[in-house]
């Protein structure tokens, strides 16, 4: 402020503009010491890819995302790369980063070192289709325990896995991003913490899920746990009297703003680590009224309006 003070023409030889000048400083201070009171937010507001339905070309769905105030979108893997350049150049809106879908049907931490393989291959598609289309991140679920596989092996074997993936990262300068998912490992904030900083590499860090985390527990103290290993947000909402009611994932059918995700909460978590940087959409998709909607909700609950 003192600078801009410092900058204002003043005219020492009238009186009359003198004052004025310094009555407009004077608005202009309050102006901002009260701008300066509310943490600048700087979210770029995005969706996947798969939540935008029909039938239309790449071209015309990123350029209404991009009509409906979207600033990006997180694509999908298989897609072709000369289709998704030209949407991306054509509409302005930017691939953020690209979505591993492999890893559910050939999971990094299956029994089968076959399934394994195929896991990687697909983690290494992912990041050269992300590099291709100029995003950041590659968003990765690490591996699932269940009935066959164990807790312990599926912590070792996902971490191997990744491991040899991690030369490519760093070669394209893609991250690999972990989601916290209902996949009944990396069940604690902590735990997430510890395991990405034990790779020791700024290649990976949490792509980090508000509303997955509201079943069992509170999204602002993850988020102040994880911190700076935080590196993208999936923005979704989620019931908790709708789970009583009618099941667990029953949960998700809140539509943003309207679960028991405490966003003024998360805001101020997210401020205090300093985020900046992109959330996504993952809730149901639909047609062009459906994603309006959604990105009136995003600017509601972000504070963006």
């Amino acid at each position: 402020m003192t600078q801009f003070i410092d900058q204002l023409p003043v005219d020492r030889r009238d009186f009359l503009k003198a004052g004025v000048a310094a009555a407009a400083t004077v608005a202009i201070g309050t102006s901002t010491a009260t701008a300066a009171a509310k943490p600048a937010r700087k979210f770029q507001k995005a969706v996947k890819y798969t939540m935008v339905k029909g039938n239309a070309p790449i071209l015309d769905k990123f350029k209404m995302l991009k009509e409906l105030g979207f600033d990006g979108v997180d694509m999908n893997t298989p897609a072709d790369h000369a289709e998704v350049l030209r949407a991306r150049d054509e509409s302005g809106l930017t691939v953020h980063g690209v979505v591993d879908y492999v890893h559910w049907g050939q999971p990094l931490s299956a029994n089968d070192p076959a399934v394994r393989a195929k896991g990687l291959e697909g983690l290494k598609t992912s990041l050269r289709d992300a590099k291709a289309y100029g995003g950041t991140t590659v968003l990765l679920v690490v591996g699932v325990v269940n009935k066959e596989t164990s807790y312990d092996d599926a912590y070792k074997r996902t971490q191997e896995e990744i491991r040899k993936a991690l030369p490519l990262a760093e070669e394209l300068q893609v991250k690999i991003a972990f989601e916290n998912v209902w996949n009944m490992f990396l069940l604690s904030p902590l735990e997430l913490a510890r395991y990405i900083d034990e790779f020791e590499s700024p290649m990976v860090g949490s792509y980090f899920d508000v509303g997955n985390v509201v079943n069992y527990g509170w999204p602002e103290q993850w988020i102040r746990i994880l911190g700076k290993r935080i590196l993208k947000l999936d923005i979704k909402e989620y019931s908790r009297k709708l789970r009583d009611t009618s099941g667990p994932y029953a949960g998700f059918k809140a539509e943003l703003g309207e679960g028991d995700c405490d966003w003024p909460a998360v805001l101020k978590a997210l401020d205090e680590i300093g985020f900046t940087g992109w959330g996504t959409a993952e809730v149901a998709g639909g047609d062009r009224e459906r994603l309006a909607d959604i990105s009136r909700r995003m600017d509601k609950i972000l504070e963006l309006t």
